[in-house]
């Protein structure tokens, strides 16, 4: 067994006193500062903190193993004939599955136990994730997208197999094909995202009919529009690296000015390896970049915390003995955990690995 001595970093709060994990990664024991004593299990000075979410994958991506050309975001990843697509539609299942899989063990290596993941292919796209998946600790939360929205039939199946559905954005889509897709979703109580106002911005209203779980990027969102995510009380997943690749960065500052919930994610596989201290980095530096500075605890939580609520698995996010979540541990500095997470961590600090 493992023990992590020093700070807990939980939906709870942030306490001082120390874990003791088994080998799964599961808490044990949990005990205030100077109760440890005497122990014969490994001791590591450092953080616990619940398994990392990442907020937004395109896994299916990770076929591309090249630097993505300089062009449009239209041009590369619009369906139905952006570049993605193409590269989809032109590799065998077995090629996507096993980038697919390796893509995900190096995420559970870099400390992520899940990934919300929009799944392009219909049911046999769903249906590889899943296989790559297969025996790996790691979690795809499967977002599935139906090739033809506009048969009840293909969505149910889709949604059968999968934790919800995943749109493009409304604004390429025929808007009663969208409400219809929407109210399947609803039926089965599943989850439900799509993008929105990433490299133009769009009027949310009509989104928000669709009644979303989640809604992704939202780049170019006004203050006002974020106020509006917030009464809705419908979180963002940002993708600050992937769309700094297009000239652009999200709203994180007003988000969290709003106290709008948001998650982290790393996007598209053919741009971006999905490490989510990379991406906690770079939204930090960027972020002062832009003169719109954002502290170093709002993205721990957007990583750490806030996905386990949007994703209604909040005993995920708590590190106690009787509660299925499994605990990171992290030998950092505790003068300043959340400066050192976001800044100066990486995977040589984990000291707690989830099993294969």
């Amino acid at each position: 067994m493992l023990v992590i001595d020093g700070k807990i970093l939980d939906l709870d709060g942030v306490e001082a006193g120390y874990v003791i994990l088994d080998d799964s990664g599961r808490v044990v024991e949990r005990g205030k500062p100077g109760t440890l004593g005497l122990t014969e299990h490994r001791v590591v000075k450092g953080a616990a903190l619940p398994w990392m979410v990442n907020g937004h994958t395109h896994l299916g991506d990770a076929i591309w193993g090249q630097e993505p050309p300089v062009g449009s975001l239209a041009e590369i990843v619009r369906p139905p004939h952006g570049l993605k697509h193409r590269l989809l539609a032109s590799s065998s299942g077995e090629e996507k599955a096993m980038a697919m899989r390796n893509s995900l063990l190096m995420m559970q290596g870099h400390g992520t136990g899940v990934t919300i993941d929009f799944r392009e292919e219909g049911v046999e796209g769903v249906k590889l994730l899943r296989e790559a998946a297969d025996g790996l600790s790691i979690r795809p939360f499967v977002l599935g997208r139906p090739g033809n929205l506009s048969d009840p039939e293909e969505v149910a199946k889709v949604l059968a197999l999968s934790d919800g559905l995943c749109l493009s954005a409304l604004k390429d889509l025929d808007p009663k094909v969208a409400r219809a897709v929407a109210a399947q979703v609803q039926l089965e109580n599943k989850f439900f995202s799509l993008h929105a106002s990433e490299d133009e911005r769009e009027p949310l209203e009509p989104i928000l009919e669709l009644a979303p779980s989640l809604l992704v990027h939202l780049t170019l969102a006004t203050e006002a529009d974020l106020e509006l995510l917030r009464e809705e009380k419908v979180p963002v997943a940002f993708c600050p690296r992937s769309n700094a690749l297009f000239g652009k960065f999200p709203p994180l500052h007003l988000a969290e000015k709003l106290g709008l919930p948001f998650l982290l994610g790393t996007d598209n596989l053919m741009f971006n390896f999905p490490d989510l201290f990379r991406e906690m980095e770079f939204s930090y530096v960027a972020s002062r970049l832009h003169h719109a500075p954002v502290k170093p605890e709002s993205l721990v939580r957007a990583v750490f915390l806030t996905p386990w609520e949007v994703l209604r698995s909040p005993g995920h996010g708590r590190l106690q003995p009787d509660l299925p979540a499994r605990a990171l541990g992290l030998r950092i500095p505790l003068r300043d955990p959340y400066y050192e997470i976001v800044a100066r961590a990486g995977i040589s600090s984990i000291v707690s690995a989830m099993p294969a």
